[in-house]
């Protein structure tokens, strides 16, 4: 995979991107023993050596996954209870992690990576990343109860909302689709927990702008630096 030069000093935490490029204009930095000063040179980071004033850099090269997560299974890297985890579902030798968590029984959107920066980026609340889900719920949703949703619910003692809210179908009032930029733990399902409603099931159909899409529950893909790009 290929990212540009200064990304990849950056993700080695050599310096910023910033100050990475001033590394390069300065022509301390070597790719397989050839000094670069071009700023929009890429690295082939799975076969490229890259040398910071002639020491090679050692780094594990960042990869990226998507899971459409299955019901059933643990999101962490381990369980004490030896049950399945998300990251049993990933092929790879790299050690992953997945940013950001869903329930044992919420399928849907989950990423997976050895990227921390990147991970700290997606889960950090003033970045507001937008998050959508598909919500069954017990019985059929009242308008009121929709309205109050989107407007003002107070959580945790804090004034929480859904930036979105609406039904996937006019003529089914228990499938509900929702948009929040919340992390909180459970955070749907106490949202209509708390105007009366159980969910009884749940999906993330989109994370940012990432959607699983054409990918089976249970199966996952390597997602590229460009749809990386986008997410950030």
């Amino acid at each position: 995979m290929k990212v540009r030069l200064n990304r990849f000093l950056a993700e080695c935490g050599i310096a910023s991107r910033r100050k990475s490029e001033e590394l390069i204009e300065q022509g301390r930095i070597s790719v397989n023993g050839n000094v670069i000063i071009d700023l929009a040179f890429k690295v082939d980071t799975s076969v490229d050596e890259v040398a910071y004033d002639g020491e090679k850099i050692k780094t594990e090269r960042k990869v990226y996954f998507l899971l459409n997560k299955p019901k059933g299974v643990i999101t962490t890297t381990d369980d004490d209870k030896r049950r399945q985890t998300v990251v049993d579902l990933i092929k790879t030798n790299f050690k992953i992690f997945p940013v950001g968590r869903l329930d044992f029984n919420t399928t849907g959107v989950l990423l997976l990576t050895n990227d921390g920066e990147l991970s700290n980026k997606l889960t950090h609340p003033k970045n507001k990343v937008p998050r959508e889900y598909i919500a069954t719920l017990d019985k059929p949703l009242k308008l009121e109860d929709q309205t109050q949703l989107g407007k003002n619910i107070i959580l945790d003692k804090r004034k929480s909302h859904f930036i979105d809210i609406g039904l996937v179908k006019k003529t089914n009032l228990r499938v509900v689709r929702v948009v929040t930029e919340e992390g909180r733990n459970h955070f749907v399902k106490r949202m209509f927990n708390s105007v009366g409603y159980n969910v009884k099931q749940l999906h993330r159909s989109k994370y940012g702008n990432i959607t699983v899409d054409g990918l089976a529950e249970g199966s996952y893909r390597k997602m590229s630096i460009e749809e990386i790009e986008k997410l950030i």
